[in-house]
């Protein structure tokens, strides 16, 4: 009851100070879980973007910002979770594979972290990971535009990426990281559609 009271009224705001467009919202599944990938410019992606995504996420997000009082307050009561980054967070990786268990959609920024620049940085092996053992699609979605007020910010939401030949696998850093890679990059292809 609380995300969609918060989720109707930032749909609301960010209508009326951003002119949204998004394609593409019948790519994202109706049912079942699935982990939705956007590229990261700026601190207003979750709630901006994420309101207009048709299913709940739950995202993860940094440690950091549950130690800003009201912050961490709103974003854990939004169902948002903890992830150390700069290492391996086993805890956050379990909190992840639980969460798509249960049928959600997860919400990650494969970067890791925001791109003050707006290009793209290189993704992190985490996304494949958690997507290859939980079993589960990665749809990845293209965000341009400036957060400026009356400005154009056009969310593309691609078809999702289904990993199933590697589901049951073992595999390697390496190639955990060319997913996250391929992944990236179809999110990158998503940003230059006009």
């Amino acid at each position: 009851m609380f995300y969609n009271i918060v989720k109707y009224l930032i749909q609301i705001i960010a209508k009326i100070i951003f002119r949204i467009e998004i394609r593409g919202l019948q790519n994202v599944p109706t049912h079942g879980a699935c982990i939705i990938c956007f590229n990261h410019k700026s601190t207003l992606d979750p709630p901006v973007i994420g309101v207009f995504i048709p299913r709940q996420l739950v995202f993860m997000a940094k440690e950091e910002l549950f130690k800003v009082p009201v912050l961490g307050f709103i974003i854990k009561a939004l169902g948002a979770f903890p992830i150390k980054r700069g290492a391996g967070d086993v805890s956050a990786i379990k909190n992840a594979l639980s969460i798509l268990k249960e049928g959600k959609v997860l919400a990650m920024y494969p970067e890791g972290t925001r791109s003050k620049s707006g290009d793209l940085n290189q993704a992190k092996p985490g996304v494949a990971l958690i997507a290859t053992r939980a079993k589960v699609p990665v749809v990845p979605v293209g965000v341009t535009g400036e957060y400026k007020l009356f400005h154009k910010l056009l969310i593309n939401i691609g078809n999702p990426i289904v990993l199933e030949e590697y589901y049951n696998q073992k595999l390697s850093m390496d190639k955990l990281q060319e997913i996250s890679n391929d992944i990236m990059n179809q999110i990158k292809e998503l940003m230059e559609v006009n």
